[in-house]
């Protein structure tokens, strides 16, 4: 097991390439993709009682927490039963995961599989909340269960996507999870970003991880 030394959370500077890149980025998916968000809002919102965006505290840039979108996947009040499948948990560490976790809906199925849900993070890259690619955010409840040296996976803006994102999402170690996302903290830049993008589309084309 590799040792990390603790220590308090060193901001890296969010480079100005990177976020003309995210705006960019974020602004062209959001246009092309407008008609799919558009149909996949309609089916959140006729096929179960509840808002269409699930929104929840996360933590971004430094560890200063921010309100992430998504569209809601689950039941309506799935926060308030998470306490009731804790045992089920399939991830170790602060993380929650179940496979079959009788809170998502039938639609929720469906576009968590074909990583439809994600696509409201775009807007939180255009607010210069989160970037295309960078550590996942974890919530902010669960980020009190982080080991000290997890915490340098906040030194980077969070991403829609990163290395664990494309290489072992069904990775059920936290530790080994959060290893990946140091890696990219230290070797982070325009390359490897362009590299991880690239990885995305056929992630997300053939459902890696997903359910």
């Amino acid at each position: 097991m590799l040792e990390y030394q603790q220590e308090s959370i060193i901001m890296q500077p969010y480079p100005a390439w990177a976020r003309v890149r995210d705006f960019i980025g974020a602004l062209l998916a959001v246009i092309l993709f407008a008609p799919i968000m558009f149909a996949v809002a309609i089916a959140v919102k006729v096929s179960s009682p509840g808002p269409v965006l699930f929104r929840q505290r996360r933590g971004g840039h430094g560890g200063e927490p921010f309100t992430l979108y998504k569209f809601r996947s689950m039941i309506e009040d799935a926060e308030e039963r998470k306490a009731e499948l804790q045992h089920f948990n399939e991830r170790t560490g602060p993380v929650f995961k179940m496979k079959h976790d009788p809170r998502v809906t039938r639609v929720g199925r469906f576009i968590r599989a074909a990583s439809l849900d994600e696509f409201p993070q775009l807007f939180n890259v255009l607010k210069g909340e989160m970037s295309l690619v960078g550590p996942r955010p974890l919530p902010v409840t669960e980020e009190k269960g982080y080991d000290q040296w997890h915490q340098r996976r906040l030194e980077v803006m969070p991403g829609i996507t990163c290395i664990w994102q494309v290489t072992c999402r069904d990775e059920s170690d936290f530790d080994h999870w959060a290893r990946l996302d140091i890696e990219y903290v230290e070797n982070h830049g325009f390359f490897l970003d362009l590299w991880l993008i690239l990885l995305t589309i056929p992630a997300v084309l053939l459902r890696k991880g997903a359910h």
